[in-house]
């Protein structure tokens, strides 16, 4: 399986919202670096390095739902594959726990490691994303 098949393989895990699953397309040592201080990780109160499969499934399984309450549509746009490295482009959209809607465009970096992803690399709008989530107010945990 090459490296872009693998990786479209984590976003099924993912959406899975099953630990087992999401677990056996992480290598043990996995890490998901986000921009630092980044609206998600702030309203969620939550690190924007997570290390290890528990962290990163903890994430997806108990942290989005509490921001992205009624669900996250992801639209793809792009993907593109080079050796073990592949990059998603994509933009999500919901509606937040509080009421507001987000809609924002992300690109995900996946490190490839034996049909695993070792390394995720987020990047996003970051002003636009603290608009959507805080508004005027300042940014602060908020679920």
């Amino acid at each position: 399986m090459d490296a872009k098949q693998a990786a479209a393989n984590v976003w099924s895990a993912f959406a899975s919202r099953d630990a087992a699953s999401i677990h056996a397309v992480l290598t043990d040592d996995v890490e998901w670096i986000a921009p630092k201080r980044n609206s998600t990780a702030v309203a969620l109160g939550v690190t924007d390095h997570m290390i290890g499969k528990e962290a990163i499934s903890s994430f997806l399984l108990n942290d989005m739902r509490r921001l992205f309450s009624s669900g996250l549509e992801i639209e793809p746009i792009s993907v593109t594959a080079e050796g073990d490295r592949v990059v998603f482009e994509q933009r999500h959209i919901a509606v937040l726990a509080n009421g507001r809607p987000y809609r924002n465009d992300y690109v995900f970096v996946f490190e490839m490691s034996d049909g695993k992803v070792s390394r995720i690399r987020e990047y996003m709008d970051t002003r636009s994303g603290q608009e959507m989530v805080f508004g005027d107010a300042p940014p602060r945990q908020i679920v």
